[in-house]
């Protein structure tokens, strides 16, 4: 997995636009109508812990996990600022360990689609299942292979940002993966500090997607286009799957 070393100090810039209120109020939905209105959750690539913080106040008890520390070092400065009690641990999604089960899993923004090898996803799915009580609730999206090939497909993207500007350039490698370069330039007083990322998503196919939550012990209950109560289309970007464990 990519470290994000230096994307994670412009990460809460480049994402401003990201209703993160809204994400976690229509995830909260879900669980309520589960009846999970309180218990352990997980949040899985965490990132910056923008959405652990609000699930927090929400008053679950939450485990935030990412693989970059950096990306854990923001989440931390916020649980500092907030005074909010999550638990941060630095693993891989694949290697996920808890010291014991959770009520409620989510892995949002398409974080899945970064991991680049199927039987990894199927590892990641068989670690959530395991820390998942019986009939617990797993929520997770992921960039669509429609996305992919027709909305970044071979495409420049500007972000212009109070302190920071970010050229990202896709590169098509297959129907369902793209090579993503970020030139990413930071504000430091008169001068801009400069750098670069890159990484690959790869989108899933539906059908895969099922296949491996079963092999894992869940079932799909419900898909969402995007976080809204629409089913997906053919021209869906983003697919919100719920997921439940089964008994």
């Amino acid at each position: 997995m990519n470290s994000y070393t230096d994307f994670a100090l412009a990460y809460d810039e480049l994402m401003a636009n990201v209703d993160y209120d809204r994400i976690a109020e229509f995830i909260r939905h879900i669980l309520l109508e589960h009846g999970i209105a309180e218990g352990i959750l997980l949040d899985l690539a965490c990132g910056t812990g923008s959405l652990a913080e609000i699930f927090s106040g929400y008053g679950y008890e939450v485990i935030g996990v990412d693989g970059s520390f950096e990306m854990l070092s923001e989440a931390m400065n916020k649980k500092i600022v907030s005074g909010q009690d999550i638990v941060y641990l630095c693993q891989d999604m694949q290697d996920l360990d808890l010291y014991g089960t959770v009520d409620a899993a989510i892995c949002t923004l398409d974080s899945l689609n970064h991991v680049n090898d199927a039987s990894e996803v199927q590892q990641i799915f068989n670690r959530v299942s395991l820390f998942l009580n019986p009939g617990g609730i797993f929520v997770f999206d992921v960039n669509t292979v429609y996305k992919h090939q027709y909305v970044l497909s071979n495409n420049t993207f500007v972000y212009d940002c109070e302190d920071v500007y970010c050229v990202w350039q896709n590169t098509p490698e297959s129907d369902d993966r793209i090579k993503i370069h970020l030139d990413i330039f930071e504000q430091n007083g008169e001068s801009y500090d400069r750098y670069e990322e890159e990484f690959c998503e790869t989108a899933y196919d539906d059908s895969l997607i099922r296949k491996m939550l079963e092999q894992a012990g869940m079932t799909v209950t419900a898909c969402y286009d995007d976080y809204t109560k629409s089913l997906p289309g053919k021209e869906t970007q983003r697919i919100v799957y719920v997921t439940k464990k089964d008994r």
